[in-house]
């Protein structure tokens, strides 16, 4: 079964009496071990199926299932319950907290989750070691490079041991260097522990590592093809 089902989504924004359609009749599935590129210009709705996969949104139309469970079903603090427990998020912006080392801000998802203390520390040690910050535990995101804090990021959507991980622009703000060790590491962990990212993305070179690219024009499906 697949893990994300969209069955009929239109999302449809009122803006001062304006109507505008930022998706319209997208149907789509993503499998479990997915590295999917969702690609296309500048409003094309990219960011917008991004946040209704993750439960930041709700369609105006149509309906979405994460495993065994329709969003559109789950209102206010389950949803946000669900969220936290299946999901991952990795934003252009890191979203670190700037007062908390890299490994209190990996471990931060666990606590909401209720994970006894000792057993976040062993986990959050084990994710920064996955993404190579290892040493970097006690670290602030003011003394980490964008690319480290973008690598807390990606280590703190993996502890919350999510049914897949949904990245947005992870690599606008990263020097092309940083960039590409991001790839890398995020393509190991796709091919060697099954993780799923979910790219939305203007950078070709995610679109290069991408197995599966869907193309957005004007809030519709223009064309899914894999590579």
């Amino acid at each position: 079964m697949a893990i994300i089902e969209v069955v009929n989504v239109d999302k449809i924004y009122n803006d001062s009496e304006v109507k505008v359609t930022a998706l319209s009749n997208i149907n789509l599935t993503i499998e479990k071990g997915e590295f999917t590129a969702i690609v296309g210009p500048s409003g094309s709705g990219k960011t917008t199926l991004l946040n209704l996969l993750g439960g930041l949104d709700s369609p105006t139309n149509g309906k979405i299932r994460v495993g065994d469970v329709w969003l559109n079903e789950l209102k206010g603090s389950k949803l946000i319950d669900f969220r936290l427990r299946n999901i991952g998020f990795v934003f252009q912006s890191y979203n670190l907290i700037p007062v908390l080392t890299a490994g209190e801000n990996v471990e931060l998802i666990m606590q909401l989750q209720g994970v006894p203390a000792k057993l976040r520390k062993q986990v959050a040690a084990d994710m920064l070691g996955k993404v190579g910050l290892a040493d970097r535990f006690a670290s602030r995101p003011a003394k980490l490079s964008g690319g480290q804090q973008q690598r807390v990021a990606v280590a703190r959507a993996l502890a919350s041991k999510p049914q897949f991980i949904l990245a947005d622009e992870p690599t606008a703000n990263l020097d092309g260097k940083s960039a590409e060790n991001l790839l890398q590491i995020m393509e190991h962990l796709n091919q060697t522990e099954g993780v799923t990212f979910i790219f939305s993305t203007h950078d070709q070179r995610v679109v290069n590592r991408a197995r599966r690219v869907i193309l957005l024009e004007d809030g519709k499906v223009k064309s899914d093809t894999l590579q």
